[in-house]
Formats: C-alpha cells, structure tokens, sequence
C-alpha cells in the first residue's frame, strides 16, 4: 500500500480520536513538534528506521519528541499503535498528514513574512493583517529574516506568493539583458 494512503489513514483516525477527547488541539501542537524533529535532528529518521533498535528505545524517542511526560496520552498511544503495527518508518509522513488536515478542519492557513532585516512588530501586524482581510480563515504567521533577498519583502500565505524583494528584481533585470 501507498505510504501517502497510509499516512492519511492513521492521521485521519487520530484526528478523529483527538476531536472525540477534546485533545485535537494538543495532538497538533505535539505532531508539529514532531515533524520538526524530523527535520531539525536527520539521525531521527535512520534511528527510528533501524530494525536493530528495541521497540521500547524507538517509543522512548518518540514519546521525547512529541514533548516528553507533557505528551498527551492518546499521542502516546498513537505511537504504540504505530510500533506494534510495525509503521514506524511512515510517522513523520503520518504526523505531517495529522498538521495538514487539522488545518483544513479548523480553516488555518500558513503565512510567512520574509525579510532582509528585521522587522517592527507593528510592521508585522499590519502585514498579519492583510493576510486575514484576504483569507476566511485564522492564520498562523511566522517571519523570518533572510540577508540574501537584501530589500523588500516575500508575502507568502495559502497558495499566495508576493516576492517584492531586491534580489528578485535584480533576477528579474538579469534575465531580461540576457
């Protein structure tokens, strides 16, 4: 079987579980932490894929990175279930299926402000703002500052792409001397 079809299955039924115990909140925040674990620390993947590692080691790991004793139960659970069903190569996959579909579910959409300097909060207020005016939905914004775009701004939100950074208008006069 597909491991998207897989990873999709286990994220729905855990979503549904969460929904029932009122825990769909906290599942989210521990299976963003885990998928940026999985990002974060490579070496998780190839641990947790080694077949020589005892089941109880895998847990252990996993348990530390959905945030340890603080891991809601039923998180828990869902990584025992993942370890006995010998799937534990697909969470990362299950655990980003898990954030996409509680977005969907609860509308959110993922914005991000990019800038060459850092910018004021009032700045990115204004900006968080106009990304709400034009979506239906609750947003979650990050900003970042990245010295290599050199001025402006990237917009990013939904399917949504502003680049009205420096950079990008030099590219854009560079390939139009070309």
């Amino acid at each position: 079987m597909d491991i998207g079809v897989i990873s999709v299955r286990y994220a729905r039924a855990l979503l549904k579980s969460a929904v029932d115990v009122g825990l769909d909140d906290a599942v989210y925040q521990q299976m963003m932490l885990l998928a940026r674990c999985y990002v974060e620390v490579p070496q998780l993947r190839h641990t947790i894929d080694n077949p020589m590692l005892a089941k109880e080691k895998k847990e252990q790991l996993l348990v530390t990175a959905v945030g340890g004793e603080q891991a809601a139960q039923l998180t828990k659970a869902f990584i025992d279930l993942v370890l006995k069903e010998d799937r534990e190569n697909m969470i990362q996959f299950m655990a980003n299926s898990y954030v996409t579909l509680y977005r969907k579910q609860k509308n959110i959409i993922r914005g991000k402000l990019t800038t060459a300097v850092a910018v004021t909060s009032d700045a990115e207020m204004n900006m968080r703002q106009m990304v709400l005016s034009n979506t239906q939905g609750t947003v979650e914004f990050e900003s970042e500052v990245n010295p290599d775009i050199i001025g402006g701004f990237i917009l990013e939100y939904d399917t949504y792409r502003m680049d009205a950074s420096v950079q990008n208008k030099l590219r854009e006069i560079l390939n139009a001397l070309k």
